[in-house]
């Protein structure tokens, strides 16, 4: 039980964050909410399983080294090497954004009520946050026209996804999680080249200038 309390906790934090996230235009900032959001992501198996066999532990943490260091010191490194500290092209504003995740916060508790979902595996927040990181992901997607933060919401919707599926399959998930972030490990490789060149050619990282590109 105090497992279970514990990891309540750390998704309040995760919560906030995502509130933080759709207020914030600074990348770095946004940056570090992706860490710890993929870090309690990650860490969730220790609180769900009872014992860890010797290989789900190393592939445990694998993920939580690709997820909370790799990937997003990766992304960091780009940012840097950019010289670019804001996010300035945007769809939604930032109030309207930030009042949006309280109704998605508030709509994401509901639906775990609606499913009878709230108490799955001893956890009242799981699949609340997991819906939340989700929604907001897509939402970030759709509001904010930044190449590097459309990555980091791609990040949050997959940290969702993740956190969704770890109670459903506690024991065996490990493997295929794995390989998903080697795949995203390897995106994001590709689109720190990608940035790079879309910068060059239109100095920001608005996405909406991409439509200017003729084949």
């Amino acid at each position: 039980m105090d497992m279970i309390y514990s990891m309540d906790i750390l998704l309040s934090f995760v919560l906030l964050s995502v509130l933080f996230s759709f207020s914030t235009s600074r990348l770095v900032v946004m940056i570090r909410i992706v860490v710890l959001q993929g870090v309690v992501v990650s860490v969730a198996p220790f609180f769900l399983e009872d014992s860890m066999t010797a290989g789900t532990l190393v592939f445990t943490l694998s993920i939580l080294t690709i997820r909370g260091i790799v990937i997003p010191w990766s992304i960091y490194a780009v940012v840097q090497k950019m010289g670019i500290k804001r996010a300035l092209e945007i769809n939604v504003g930032y109030h309207a954004s930030l009042f949006f995740c309280l109704l998605l916060i508030v709509g994401a508790q509901m639906l775990s009520l609606k499913f009878n979902m709230m108490d799955f595996r001893g956890s009242t927040l799981m699949v609340s946050t997991a819906i939340t990181l989700i929604m907001g992901g897509l939402f970030l997607l759709m509001a904010r026209r930044n190449a590097i933060v459309m990555v980091l919401a791609y990040m949050m919707m997959e940290n969702g996804i993740s956190l969704l599926g770890a109670p459903l399959s506690a024991g065996a998930h490990t493997i295929v999680e794995f390989g998903i972030l080697l795949d995203v490990l390897a995106g994001v490789m590709i689109m720190g080249i990608m940035l790079q060149s879309i910068q060059q050619k239109y100095v920001n990282l608005d996405t909406a200038q991409l439509r200017k590109l003729k084949e």
